[in-house]
């Protein structure tokens, strides 16, 4: 039942558990902090909120205190709070100043200057100055990896650091050692930290003693311009935040969206900043007598018209790759469409998916947030850390709160909570339909069972019939939920839901992936397709349209420059089906073009002139094609009814165990491959490999 305080005079109904310090929010008083985070753990470390409870003698620390143990008053009237009162100045003034006791004065030099906790909240309720004037403790710098520079000689004790990577991240590499002074927050083998999301503990950290390593003294938070936009280095759509000074992306932080990844990012999506600089492709090249060499628009587009005038349609295709958005693919099958070519996917990987079978065949459909609501979960060809870290994290804190069992099917891996492992092949899964193993009973019992097929399971021979068997298994565990979908889908590639919802796949007679690599194609168009085999291309004319000079360019005969996704608004589909868009931060660098607007200047000089010039026309004939891509923000409603179209695919299954998708987490795309960031990490994880495997 809720409970009633007066807090500065307001009395006020709270919700019954709360600490204090929500329930003062609740009222609109800001209560300053360092140590309480509303995502980790209570410590009570730092006292910076306290408040005065009327009746108790000393202040309160309000993140550690509940509603429910204030003592009652006798007469059975509300407990008053005072969070303004001289006590509670006295008190928080002398507990800032106990903080900056041994904090060095190096502001100037901090690139946490412009946006500290400490430097804020020591101008609003800090003292006038200090009576300390003794030395300072210095302590040793730590050595976390090249993405956390550390100032020891600033933390001030807050273990939020400590917390995320224990609670959140799942990497228990982070401590304290020693006691009262002597405490220090280190790794406690000297190492780096291996987790695929460590660099939040650094947005974490209030007071700059851990700071981002690659934009160390760069630009301060005033200088940037900052634009809000999607992330596109998994299919998680994750809300994050682009700054630029001038036309350079100089770094990329998380935003708040509790529906998808809370307030956390992966370590790739944060720091593959510098592959956006390094081996762009900034003009167009045409290849010349086995040579690539600089060439204007307009001799690009007439080589690839000549080629095209001498193709027969049956003998053209098109391969888009993970990072196309949903516009570019929209323009190039629109094109092709007018040439008659059928010969176009945008499963680079290979992945057995059908647009055909419905969207409930590809989509996450409990949401991403349904996660939460789960009491058992199979996991079938996926390892959720490497191919959406943040819903991992996800999982993990469900796992945390108790009440959750994972069972997994698929390579072993460490995935940070503990798992049951069934199997490695399809026949796992066909034991757990039929009712053979033991966790079939887990997840008939279970009130809210998820399945979550990746794509280990779908980019294979038999896909299909694997996903049709989960979608029996899934059909079984709805019935009596009222609908309830437990079919999820975890796609890997931004691109993927997008161009399947544009149908971005083969037309009648056409070929798909396995087809154009043939060998026997005459001109094949790459929009940003770099992770397939070229040698299967064979002597076929090849199109690359992309940001970097990748595997794609290196095959092409006639290269495109594009625009990355920090430098084009374009609208992308996450694994869940929840429409996104990214918004332009920056521009192209030399005479590369948004990938659209490529198209469109190509379709003139092939004689097929697409109907629109701007991006608001080619996004009102796109809604037309499909309409829920005009529902910015929605996740579609998928119920139990759609499994049965799935089921039918089930049929034989290959022996062949499940292998997994992403051998290499810090080098999935071009951009991350360009990063000198994303190698150093890359090296650090090889080097740590075949150390525990000579152990």
């Amino acid at each position: 039942m809720p409970k009633t305080l007066i807090i500065d005079g307001q009395t006020i109904e709270v919700d019954d558990g709360i600490t204090l310090l929500q329930a003062c929010e609740q009222a609109g008083v800001e209560i300053p902090r360092f140590c309480y985070h509303e995502r980790l753990s209570i410590a009570g470390n730092c006292r910076m909120c306290l408040v005065e409870v009327v009746g108790m003698p000393k202040p309160q620390a309000s993140c550690a205190l509940g509603v429910n143990d204030l003592p009652p008053n006798r007469d059975g009237t509300p407990k008053v709070i005072s969070t303004r009162s001289p006590m509670v100045k006295k008190a928080r003034e002398g507990v800032m100043e106990f903080l900056l006791i041994n904090h060095p004065l190096d502001c100037p030099i901090c690139d946490q200057g412009g946006e500290c906790d400490l430097q804020d909240q020591s101008m609003a309720y800090g003292g006038g100055g200090t009576r300390y004037s003794e030395a300072k403790r210095a302590v040793e710098e730590k050595h976390l990896g090249p993405l956390i520079k550390t100032a020891m000689n600033r933390c001030i004790h807050c273990t939020r650091c400590v917390r995320f990577m224990t609670e959140v991240a799942g990497v228990e590499e982070l401590g304290a050692i020693g006691r009262g002074e002597d405490m220090e927050i280190t790794t406690y083998l000297e190492k780096g930290l291996h987790s695929e999301m460590s660099a939040n503990v650094a947005d974490l950290c209030p007071v700059g003693a851990l700071t981002h390593r690659p934009w160390a003294h760069n630009a301060r938070p005033w200088e940037m311009r900052k634009t809000e936009s999607i992330d596109v280095m998994d299919a998680i759509g994750s809300a994050i935040r682009v700054d630029v000074r001038g036309r350079e992306v100089l770094r990329i932080l998380p935003r708040v969206n509790d529906a998808v990844n809370e307030e956390w990012i992966s370590d790739k999506s944060r720091h593959v900043v510098d592959g956006l600089r390094t081996q762009r492709l900034d003009r167009p090249y045409v290849r010349v007598d086995g040579r690539l060499r600089p060439a204007t628009w307009d001799e690009a587009f007439g080589a690839i018209a000549a080629r095209v005038a001498s193709a027969a349609p049956g003998r053209i295709g098109a391969i888009a790759g993970d990072l196309a958005g949903a516009e570019e693919m929209f323009a190039l099958k629109d094109l092709l469409g007018r040439l008659g070519v059928t010969s176009l996917d945008c499963r680079q990987d290979g992945s057995r998916v059908d647009p055909a079978a419905g969207r409930a065949g590809y989509l996450f459909n409990s949401t991403i947030e349904g996660i939460d609501q789960a009491d058992a979960i199979l996991l079938v060809g996926t390892n959720p850390r490497l191919e959406a870290a943040v819903l991992n994290a996800r999982i993990r804190r469900r796992w945390r709160q108790g009440g959750l069992v994972v069972g997994a099917i698929g390579a072993r891996a460490d995935i940070n909570y503990g798992v049951e492992w069934i199997g490695d092949r399809p026949s796992a899964l066909a034991d757990v339909v039929s009712g053979k193993h033991v966790f079939a009973k887990v997840l008939a019992a279970a009130k809210r069972p998820l399945v979550i097929v990746g794509s280990g399971a779908l980019a294979r021979a038999d896909g299909a019939s694997v996903l049709g068997l989960a979608a029996q298994l899934a059909s079984q565990l709805a019935e009596g939920k009222d609908g309830y979908n437990p079919l999820s889908i975890l796609q890997a590639a931004a691109s993927r839901v997008g161009g399947l919802d544009l149908g971005f796949v083969p037309g009648k007679g056409g070929r798909d992936l396995a087809g154009m690599l043939g060998g026997d194609m005459d001109v094949v168009f790459l929009l940003g397709a770099d992770e397939i085999d070229m040698k299967r291309l064979g002597a076929a004319f090849i199109v690359y349209q992309g940001t970097h000079g990748d595997a794609g360019a290196h095959r092409a005969d006639v290269i495109l420059p594009g625009a990355a996704y920090t430098e084009k608004s374009a609208t992308y589909v996450n694994t869940e089906g929840r429409v996104q868009m990214t918004q332009k931060a920056a521009f192209p660098p030399g005479e590369a073009k948004e990938d659209w607007a490529i198209i469109r200047a190509l379709s003139a000089k092939l004689g097929h002139a697409l109907p629109y010039d701007t991006v608001g026309a080619l996004r009102a004939a796109m809604y037309v094609a499909a309409p829920h891509l005009a529902r910015i923000d929605a996740t579609p409603a998928t119920g139990a009814a759609d499994l049965a179209g799935i089921a039918r695919l089930a049929g034989s299954v290959l022996d062949a165990p499940f292998a997994p998708v992403i051998g290499d987490f810090y080098m999935t795309n071009p951009i991350a491959r360009a990063s000198a960031v994303m190698a150093e990490l890359s090296a650090l994880k090889a080097g740590r490999s075949r150390a525990q495997a000579a152990e």
